[in-house]
């Protein structure tokens, strides 16, 4: 996401927005520290992976946003198939 600096304020609602909203759509439930922290660390995934693929998403709020939730919800569904 060139040219757009997130701060660690934003990166926190934005991650656990995420993190959240991927968790209600894999269905699985962590607390909300669980939330953010899956919301942050699925931002880094996407974006290495979206960067490896030559897919750029428009660097603002809404940018980081969708990069968190599809990361999130990439991770939720490793840890769902992990889990069984």
């Amino acid at each position: 996401m060139a040219g757009f600096e997130v701060g660690i304020i934003a990166t926190i609602f934005f991650g656990g927005l995420a993190g959240w909203l991927a968790g209600k759509l894999m269905d699985m439930r962590f607390g909300v520290f669980m939330n953010i922290v899956i919301g942050i660390v699925g931002a880094a995934i996407a974006a290495a992976i979206f960067r490896r693929l030559g897919i750029f998403v428009e660097g603002d709020w809404l940018g980081y946003l969708i990069t968190s939730f599809v990361g999130a919800s990439l991770l939720l569904f490793i840890a769902r198939l992990v889990r069984r």
